[in-house]
């Protein structure tokens, strides 16, 4: 009761949108990203779903993040419950959003191993939560330990990878978006 209704994200107007803003052809996002200019102009046009790993290859190949391309995919709510067994989600079922919208915050909830190797910067801050198992951190060229109700803080613009060190971990990043401009706070003099 009260809770938000929605279809299957529809990502393909946020992939086009983008592109388009960058100027950049089918041509030079598959050659970016090495997915096919046919299944970029299928995803484009929501004749095909692309999997978390070749919707993060589209949103590297147009400067951006899979977190954006989802968010601009959807409308915005100005409340919206996500329940734990929502099935509505159409990516990889180790990675769950829990907030749908295009909105200044963005979560996500990661369970079980994650493709240590990719390493990840976003504009904005972010919060890592450990609701359970544990995960190693490295940032900064610093490996950080965390274990369940752990928390670590990256400021924008830090470099870092993470992995799970504990069969079906589950990992909660929030972040602010990155069609936000966070504002530092400026030097008095």
């Amino acid at each position: 009761m009260g809770d938000h209704k929605e279809q299957p994200l529809r990502v393909g107007a946020a992939v086009r949108r983008r592109r388009r803003a960058l100027d950049l052809t089918l041509a030079a996002v598959s050659e970016r990203s090495g997915l096919s200019v046919p299944f970029l102009s299928q995803i484009e046009n929501e004749r095909a779903r692309p999997s978390r790993s070749s919707l993060e290859k589209v949103a590297d190949a147009l400067r951006t993040t899979a977190v954006e391309l989802l968010a601009a995919a959807d409308p915005a709510c100005s409340v919206d419950v996500v329940r734990a067994d929502d099935t509505g989600s159409w990516l990889e079922p180790r990675v769950r959003s829990l907030v749908r919208g295009h909105h200044q915050m963005h979560a996500s909830e990661f369970t079980g191993d994650h493709e240590a190797g990719r390493e990840l910067q976003f504009r904005n801050d972010q919060l890592m939560y450990v609701a359970d198992g544990a995960v190693e951190i490295e940032a900064e060229g610093r490996a950080y330990r965390l274990g369940r109700g752990d928390t670590l803080y990256l400021t924008g613009g830090v470099r870092h990878r993470w992995r799970a060190t504990v069969p079906e971990t589950r990992l909660v990043v929030v972040a602010v978006a990155e069609h936000i401009e966070a504002l530092r706070d400026k030097p008095q003099r």
